[in-house]
């Protein structure tokens, strides 16, 4: 997939089909209280400061790997289309440097709904770090959790 704006070099995209309507996939990815209990990649919890799910909204909370480490994440929504896209900007902490720009995408498909990820980073570098570190498949981990949290896994 290429990105526009010739950004293909630092742009991942994680796909993933859940066997849910696209009501569902959205619904617990849209509700403040459900978003925390699934986001993440497998182990990992989350600890919400403030969450606001709306366009011109805010998340800001602590990822904790199941080591304890903790890492700091600020999302601000800057596009909403309801059961359909979310675009939101990627800050390392809150109020922190920008990392990434980001969407989530739902779309309906036999027996359920793609759901994929988009992330273009804010270099090549930090793309590279992201993929070295197994961005793909801790991303893939969540998209499971998100799966299991629904039942459709």
């Amino acid at each position: 997939m290429t990105a526009p704006g010739g950004s293909e070099d630092r742009t991942m995209v994680i796909e993933r089909f859940i066997a849910a309507p696209v009501a569902a996939v959205w619904g617990a990815w849209f509700d403040p209280l459900a978003l925390p209990q699934w986001w993440g990649p497998d182990g990992f919890s989350c600890r919400t400061s403030r969450i606001d799910l709306r366009e011109g909204g805010e998340w800001v909370f602590d990822m904790i790997a199941p080591d304890g480490t903790v890492f700091p994440n600020h999302h601000r929504y800057t596009r909403i289309v309801p059961q359909a896209r979310i675009d939101y900007v990627l800050h390392w902490g809150e109020n922190g440097p920008v990392h990434a720009e980001s969407s989530a995408r739902f779309a309906p498909e036999d027996g359920g709904t793609r759901v994929t990820l988009t992330m273009t980073f804010v270099s090549t570098e930090e793309y590279r770090n992201a993929k070295g570190f197994g961005a793909v498949e801790l991303g893939l981990q969540t998209l499971g959790k998100l799966a299991r949290h629904i039942g459709a896994d």
